[in-house]
């Protein structure tokens, strides 16, 4: 399938990407930073989702997934209103097979950055928005949801022994999810499933459970 990822230079994304291609997929990637995936069957544009003006002219994608984000940086800019303007643009056509969101667990706890919460509340209910109204391609819509997961992103929190004992504290699991085991769950939502939509899917080892957050000041 033809597959468009945004934000695929590090973290979830580039686990995402990597996975689709190396299970036969053709994927697409936009990202602010330069392109970090290695693969034949890879194309890389380096642009911010949020220059509307810049965007690269794509047809014909059949999965959307809406990964690139921020945190504490002009969250509701990256993480909603490019993300609703990227879906409008590509996802919403008669092609379109899947969409994903990347959302978070702080959407349903608010226990994080007031506009990073915002911003991920947000999709959820735009997640369901999109899934109505792509039903008539045969096509789902969902979010995922992670909770804490090994990312460069949260490296000053990984790498503070006391701030990390903390929040192991706080998740089950006692541990964080890597972006690889989240790449899964994103390859079974929009591949494997082909009827639940509409629907925020909880990824994180229980955090959720405490909405307790734990962060560096």
């Amino acid at each position: 399938m033809k597959v468009l990822i945004t934000g695929t230079s590090q973290g979830i994304g580039k686990a995402i990407a990597e996975l689709f291609l190396a299970r036969g997929h053709k994927v697409i990637g936009i990202d602010r930073q330069c392109k970090t995936v290695d693969h034949p069957e890879y194309t890389h544009f380096k642009c911010d989702v949020r220059d509307r003006e810049h965007l690269p002219r794509i047809d014909g994608v059949e999965i959307l997934i809406n990964n690139a984000g921020t945190q504490n940086e002009d969250d509701i800019d990256v993480n909603l209103k490019a993300l609703i303007h990227i879906t409008e643009k590509y996802g919403c056509q008669e092609r379109i097979r899947s969409i994903l969101n990347i959302g978070s667990a702080s959407a349903h706890t608010g226990a994080e950055f007031p506009e990073y919460c915002a911003s991920k509340g947000g999709v959820l209910a735009y997640t369901k928005n999109v899934a109505m109204r792509v039903a008539k391609y045969g096509a789902t819509c969902n979010s995922l949801d992670p909770g804490g997961v090994l990312t460069p992103l949260n490296e000053c929190v990984i790498n503070a022994p006391d701030l990390w004992d903390k929040i192991m504290k706080e998740t089950p699991l006692r541990r964080w999810a890597t972006p690889e085991e989240i790449a899964e769950w994103a390859y079974f939502l929009t591949v494997t499933n082909t009827f639940c939509t509409g629907q925020s899917i909880l990824v994180d080892g229980g955090e959720s459970i405490n909405y307790n957050f734990v962060w560096k000041d």
